[in-house]
């Protein structure tokens, strides 16, 4: 397991080490998939190493909160992911699970989901809303000139439809796919369809 970043830590350190991890593995050019945060990763690992992304797909993600949502919702989800972070776990899983990530959660997907969420460190939760909270990544979308597909989540309630049109108008070229029946965690939910548009858009690509 991975020790927790120092306090300081900034997405773009958080690029920095993911640029590192690439060199360590041997990687030189990869396909990158961002979901969420992890989407936020991916736009700036495209801005401070962009050699490195050959195709890449951001999922029901953000251009940071502070560059897709209104700053008094901003400022709502700072407080309430650095409330949380200090909160019992059991109580953190039983607000957010389902109702933040799915439309329609199985229990079988539920409990698949409140392990990911209990597993949370509290210092890597409240540098998470931080970077959210204070990155716009805005003027980055307008530079990506790689193959980019972007997959949303239809009724996603956490980064709505609205966020993806931000990217699609933005990202010179990009493709936008909804996928019905999809909340926030689109890969989970309607794993099948998320899969099907990932290898779709790389094995077309390549052909």
């Amino acid at each position: 397991m991975s020790p927790d970043p120092a306090e300081h830590f900034t997405i773009a350190d958080w690029a920095d080490t993911l640029d590192e991890f690439l060199d360590a593995i041997g990687v030189v050019r990869a396909h990158v998939l961002g979901l969420s945060w992890g989407g936020m990763l991916a736009q700036e690992l495209f801005r401070l190493h962009p050699a490195r992304i050959d195709h890449l797909i951001l999922a029901d993600t953000y251009a940071g909160w502070r560059g897709s949502l209104p700053a008094d919702t901003v400022e709502q989800r700072r407080a309430r992911c650095y409330r949380d972070a200090g909160r019992p776990r059991r109580e953190v899983v039983a607000e957010w699970v389902p109702a933040d990530f799915f439309l329609e959660a199985s229990p079988a997907l539920a409990a698949e989901m409140a392990a990911v969420v209990a597993d949370f460190h509290p210092l890597g939760f409240r540098l998470m809303a931080r970077s959210l909270a204070d990155t716009d990544t805005t003027p980055v979308l307008k530079t990506i000139n790689v193959p980019t597909l972007l997959l949303w989540g239809e009724g996603d309630r956490r980064s709505p439809l609205s966020v993806a049109e931000q990217f699609h108008a933005a990202i010179p070229g990009s493709e936008l796919r909804v996928i019905p029946g999809a909340g926030h965690v689109s890969n989970m939910e309607k794993r099948e369809d998320f899969n099907a548009h990932v290898r779709r858009f790389l094995l077309g690509s390549a052909n």
